[in-house]
C-alpha cells in the first residue's frame, strides 16, 4: 500500500497523465463566459479540491488553434495554460518548461470563450514533470519539497527514466506522478500505471 492507496504495489507511485488544460482567474472567467459566470464542476480530479469543469475554451496561436480545451477549477489568481510540446507546435508558440505558477516571461496566447476573448501576455507553459506527495509520503521516500529526483517507468515495452522530476509536498496533495501526454506516450504510460522513484 502506497500513501494509503489500495491497489498500488508497495514503493510505487501512481501516474496521472495531464492533457492540455487551462486555469482561469475569476476576472477571465467572466470575460470568457459572461458577467457573473462561475466555473461549473463536471468531475473531481485526483488532487483534493481540484475538478474538471464543464467550461471549454479555444486556444488561438500564431500558427493554429486548439478547440474545446478543458478548464480546471477552482479559479486561480492568474490564468495559466498548460500544453504539450506537440500542442505548442500546432499553435506556433515556444513555451518554457516551468513549474505551475511560475510563468513570468512565458509566451502569449489568446483564449476564446462563448462570451468573449482574452489575450494573456504570459502564462503558457510546458508543465515541469513532478510528483505530488503528502508529508508522510515524502518521509517514507526520503525526499523533501522542492527536491529533484528521477523516476523510472519499469513496466511495459517502452521502459523509460525521467530526469528532473520536481517533488511537491503538501498535506493537501494525493500521491501521484504528473506528466503530459507527450511524455506519457513516449513511455507507453497511462493514468493509473505506476512508476518507481529513484533518488538522484
Amino acid at each position: 500500500m502506497v500513501g494509503g492507496e489500495t491497489g498500488v504495489r508497495a514503493g510505487r507511485i501512481p501516474v496521472g497523465v495531464s492533457a492540455r488544460h487551462v486555469h482561469l482567474s475569476p476576472e477571465h472567467v467572466e470575460v470568457l463566459f459572461g458577467p457573473g459566470a462561475e466555473l461549473t464542476p463536471d468531475r473531481p480530479l485526483s488532487q483534493p479540491g481540484q475538478f474538471a469543469c464543464r467550461e471549454r475554451v479555444l486556444l488561438a496561436g500564431p500558427r493554429g488553434s486548439l478547440s474545446a480545451v478543458r478548464v480546471l477549477g477552482p479559479a486561480r489568481g492568474a490564468t495559466q495554460v498548460e500544453i504539450s510540446a506537440t500542442d505548442a507546435i500546432a499553435l506556433g508558440v515556444r513555451p518554457p518548461v516551468r513549474e505551475s505558477g511560475r510563468h513570468e516571461g512565458s509566451v502569449s496566447l489568446t483564449l476564446i470563450g462563448p462570451a468573449g476573448a482574452v489575450t494573456i501576455d504570459s502564462g503558457v507553459i510546458l508543465a515541469k514533470r513532478h510528483i505530488h506527495m503528502r508529508p508522510e509520503d515524502a518521509e517514507r521516500f526520503g525526499v523533501s519539497d522542492g527536491e529533484t529526483v528521477w523516476v523510472a517507468a519499469t513496466d511495459g515495452p517502452r521502459r523509460t527514466i525521467f530526469g528532473d522530476v520536481l517533488v511537491r509536498v503538501s498535506p493537501n496533495y494525493q500521491l501521484e506522478f504528473h506528466i503530459d501526454t507527450d511524455e506519457a506516450n513516449a513511455a507507453g504510460l497511462r493514468t493509473g500505471d505506476t512508476v518507481v522513484l529513484i533518488k538522484a
